[in-house]
């Protein structure tokens, strides 16, 4: 089946990079915007940190692009050497073809960009699809994965069936609908205003993924012997967090598991916490 762009029109495409390129600008730190190609065309990343720097990369989830690691970006860029990745198919600057989620399709993806960074050895952290396609990578490609973090991952346990009807429900009230969905997405705190505005431009001009997301088998996650984080937030709407906990702590003995009670799907700011992990603290 030929893969088809997530956008619905040139218009609201442009309407969304152009207040994704707005997010960028804004960033008063030193980074620098660069593209490679890879067999599924080409690939945008926001990069920043010491080039001597070990390699990290962002993942972001679906329905969004790197711009939502604006609060991250600053503090990774001071160890390591950071690149936020466009993930194909999404509502970014990368191609904007969808692939499917089953084969290795993003494992592929993910193998070009890093031989075009020329990279051996990676810090991967995802969130949501971010993190499944991080996972999908390192079942595939185990020897480039120095560590994994893993944020709000789907494929670790099925979605919540009651997330559909919430999201149906909350599109019928329009706009405020909308916020207030959102609001709950993000475990009960208001977005930034210029993220709400971003949100809503996705929603309008972006056909959202309708594949399910595959859940990775038993033997697949035991093959993750790096050391793995898992961060899950008690108030997910969308994933079963605790069920996610205990399936990564019987599997993995070795990952460290964090479920934080007050946090929703879309945990950010975790840079801290990330760090002392990777550090080995």
């Amino acid at each position: 089946m030929k893969a088809k762009s997530g956008f619905r029109n040139q218009e609201g495409k442009k309407e969304i990079l152009d207040l994704y390129d707005s997010f960028i600008e804004q960033w008063k730190f030193p980074h620098e915007e660069q593209v490679v190609e890879t067999r599924f065309g080409k690939t945008h990343l926001i990069t920043a940190g010491d080039k001597e720097c070990p390699p990290l990369i962002l993942l972001h989830g679906t329905g969004m692009n790197s711009a939502m690691w604006l609060e991250e970006i600053r503090s990774y860029a001071k160890e390591y050497r950071v690149y936020a990745a466009d993930i194909p198919g999404e509502p970014g600057k990368s191609d904007e073809r969808q692939q499917s989620l089953k084969g290795k399709a993003y494992a592929l993806w993910l193998s070009d960009v890093l031989d075009s960074l020329q990279i051996e050895k990676v810090i991967l952290i995802g969130i949501s699809l971010g993190a499944w396609l991080a996972v999908k990578f390192s079942i595939h490609y185990p020897e480039y994965v120095e560590k994994l973090v893993l944020i709000a991952p789907s494929g670790i346990s099925p979605a919540k069936k009651s997330f559909l009807f919430t999201a149906l429900y909350y599109g019928l009230l329009g706009e405020k609908g909308t916020e207030k969905l959102y609001i709950k997405i993000n475990g009960g705190r208001k977005l930034p205003e210029k993220m709400m505005a971003l949100q809503k431009l996705i929603k309008k001009g972006f056909r959202y993924r309708m594949e399910e997301i595959p859940i990775f088998r038993d033997d697949e996650i035991r093959r993750l012997s790096m050391p793995v984080a898992l961060f899950a937030g008690g108030k997910d709407i969308m994933l079963h967090s605790y069920k996610t906990a205990d399936r990564l702590r019987k599997l993995l003995p070795h990952s460290q598991i964090n479920v934080l009670p007050r946090e929703g799907h879309s945990i950010t700011r975790l840079s801290a916490e990330i760090m002392s992990f990777l550090k080995g603290d």
